[in-house]
């Protein structure tokens, strides 16, 4: 098919079919519920696909594709419907391993698009190279941690596979107390060599799967899906291992944090879960 009605279509269309067919970056059309309309063959290589499979929506057998934690993905009528519903663009990495083992890694961009009168999303499939998340502003340069684009991404996905399947979703908020007096009292490299600990304190102490992210400048996050019970213990365990002293420099450092923590079976909205974490955390 064509990708866009052309005004000549006798003298664009097919200049245009052949400016896709040739990018470098993977191009995927789909409508709300997922089905692609259209693709290029980067996108077929990138996603280790024939570009049948992904117009007719077969998969081989083996075939996986991941989050860049490891977790499983909705599917794309699923997150097709997040875009449109939320008529904003959405980006999220992804991992393909066709036969168990990682083969691909993708970066993906979801556009929400009227065609025709109708409802479509645009998808970008870029490979994954070093500095593609800096570049992008989603990794906090300090910690490398997710910052908090990436984060509410992730949240979101979290959400979405918690209502899909009858699981919960913690977001776990931890401030640093008086960090700007900190900063005022040994400067920001001993700040900023405070807040690198803590990052790594947080990220070793949680599983692979489960998401640490840098929320602001003084805030550090934990996303955990889980079956059942409330947050509650996911905070405690935050807290303890992140709350131990630490030597900075010459001096030994006890952080003065505040944790809060909410939990959901993934019907509530992002900002909601975040505003809820928010207020909790100044009481």
């Amino acid at each position: 098919m064509s990708v866009v009605d052309a005004a000549v279509p006798s003298q664009f269309t097919g200049v245009w079919d052949e400016l896709i067919a040739g990018l470098e970056v993977g191009f995927l059309l789909t409508d709300e519920r997922g089905q692609v309309l259209a693709t290029n063959d980067a996108a077929a290589e990138l996603m280790r696909l024939d570009r049948s499979d992904l117009l007719t929506g077969s998969r081989p057998n083996g075939w996986v594709v991941r989050d860049d934690t490891g977790a499983a993905l909705p599917d794309w009528a699923d997150l097709a419907g997040q875009v449109l519903r939320a008529r904003t663009r959405l980006s999220t990495p992804l991992v393909v391993a066709p036969s168990g083992q990682v083969s691909s890694r993708i970066w993906v961009d979801y556009q929400p698009v009227r065609m025709q009168g109708r409802d479509r999303v645009l998808m970008l499939l870029q490979p994954v190279d070093t500095g593609v998340a800096h570049s992008r502003g989603l990794l906090d340069p300090l910690t490398g941690l997710p910052g908090r684009v990436l984060l509410l991404d992730r949240l979101e996905q979290a959400l979405v596979r918690s209502r899909m399947r009858g699981t919960l979703t913690t977001l776990v908020l931890v401030d640093i107390r008086h960090l700007t007096a900190f900063n005022r009292d040994h400067g920001f490299d001993q700040g900023d060599e405070l807040l690198g600990i803590l990052a790594a304190r947080i990220r070793q102490g949680m599983c692979d799967e489960h998401t640490v992210a840098r929320y602001g400048g003084d805030e550090f996050t934990v996303v955990v899906e889980h079956a059942n019970g409330t947050g509650a213990e996911i905070a405690e365990q935050v807290r303890s291992f992140a709350g131990r002293p630490m030597r900075i420099g010459h001096k030994r450092v006890r952080p003065s944090l505040s944790v809060s923590w909410v939990t959901s079976d993934g019907h509530a909205p992002v900002h909601s879960v975040v505003a809820q974490a928010e207020r909790q955390l100044t009481r």
